[in-house]
């Protein structure tokens, strides 16, 4: 449907009533103004959708309330933060190089020997005690320790890592590589 002259009079009549409306549901009127010019944005972009002969300002009404319904639980999951301390405290390592480092781990760890890569993986990686892990590997408690240490040593050093806060945020990559205290 274009949009008449006749339809643009009867949008630009409503818009008085868009206003209250909106100033009644945010409690500010500069908020109400940005609501209204949205509610008109949108509507003038799906005029096509508006039905000829059914009640107009009904349709921008519903319009304007949803978006503000959109905005208000948009809003409730954000966090007041004037002085961007919080912001500060929040960290996100880029996704590209977290899968990038997660390569480069993988193919090191195919370069361990075989008894070092499965210690590590049954005490890093699946968080068995060093004594479950002998058991399941059928040797001494002391072998188990001296493996995996030998392992997240050869890893380091393969990876130029000096401390678990040197790779990524992963935590199974974190206790394989640094150890989670067993």
């Amino acid at each position: 449907m274009p949009l008449t002259d006749s339809l643009r009079d009867e949008i630009l009549a409503s818009v008085p009533s868009l206003r209250a409306f909106a100033i009644s549901l945010s409690g500010k009127s500069d908020r109400a103004d940005d609501l209204v010019q949205e509610t008109l944005l949108r509507a003038l972009a799906n005029i096509d959708s508006f039905q000829p002969g059914s009640n107009l300002p009904a349709w921008l009404f519903t319009i304007l309330r949803n978006l503000f319904r959109s905005d208000y639980r948009k809003r409730r999951r954000e966090v007041e933060d004037a002085e961007g301390s919080y912001s500060k405290t929040l960290k996100s390592q880029p996704a590209q190089s977290s899968h990038l480092e997660f390569e480069e781990f993988r193919a090191a760890l195919e370069k361990l020997p075989q008894d070092q890569r499965e210690a590590l993986i049954l005490v890093g990686a699946s968080g068995f005690s060093y004594e479950d892990a002998a058991a399941i590997c059928g040797c001494a408690v002391g072998t188990i320790k001296s493996r995996v240490n030998r392992a997240r040593s050869k890893l380091s050093a393969m990876l130029y890592v000096d401390g678990t806060e040197d790779f990524g945020p992963d935590s199974t990559v974190r206790a394989v590589i640094g150890g989670s205290g067993n």
